[in-house]
């Protein structure tokens, strides 16, 4: 029966997002697969590093490498807490987060602040924003924006139960497109591992009719 150690770098979002529901319903069929995740926010050199997969959003994602979709389209969202921006006027455009407390994410993989991106009518530009918080993980982002320490720069799916529930206001939507979600991504292998060929298959997303992602 299939067996073997699976390993593969995700971000944080994306093991808890897409990985880990999967997972759970697909570790107790297969008692001897086992599945390694390394929580990492670089473009990581999958073969270089050993592992046999990554996750990412699907426009970043190396050319050359096997792409398979594992979740539905993404957008990123500017969020806040109602007890900053009654300190705050909300910002109009996204210029306007230079003059506001945001809250920074550190990536790894060159050691700078990573640079807030928007789009609208075809035009795609960056932000860089300052603030007194830097993070390495986005978990810490989304606590510090709760609570009130500034504008938080997440994936919609990460914010979505707390606008709900009031706790963060949505900013800028406007500027925020949807893009390709997270891809499986993998060099090409005549014949993969049968314990690999099975995960693929578990986390192969699949739209329901009528959704956003189907085509």
């Amino acid at each position: 029966r299939p067996a073997g150690t699976i390993r593969i770098t995700a971000t944080e979002n994306a093991a808890g997002a897409v990985l880990w529901p999967a997972l759970r319903l697909f570790l107790p069929r297969y008692p001897d697969i086992r599945v390694e995740i390394a929580v990492e926010y670089g473009l990581t050199d999958i073969v270089a590093e050993g592992y046999d997969a990554g996750v990412r959003p699907g426009d970043t994602v190396a050319r050359g490498m096997i792409a398979v979709p594992i979740g539905p389209d993404m957008r990123m969202a500017v969020v806040g807490a109602p007890s900053y921006l009654a300190r705050r006027p909300p910002p109009d455009r996204p210029q306007d987060l230079t003059a506001h407390e945001c809250i920074n994410l550190r990536l790894p993989t060159h050691g700078g602040l990573y640079a807030w991106e928007f789009e609208r009518d075809g035009r795609a530009f960056r932000v860089r924003v300052a603030g007194r918080l830097v993070f390495n993980t986005s978990t810490r982002i989304l606590d510090a924006a709760i609570d009130g320490f500034g504008l938080a720069y997440l994936t919609e799916q990460q914010v979505r139960p707390h606008l709900d529930s009031g706790r963060l206001v949505r900013l800028l939507a406007e500027w925020c497109p949807p893009f390709a979600g997270y891809h499986l991504y993998y060099p090409s292998r005549r014949q993969p591992p049968a314990a690999f060929a099975l995960l693929v298959e578990a986390l192969r997303h699949r739209p329901r009719p009528g959704s956003a992602s189907a085509p």
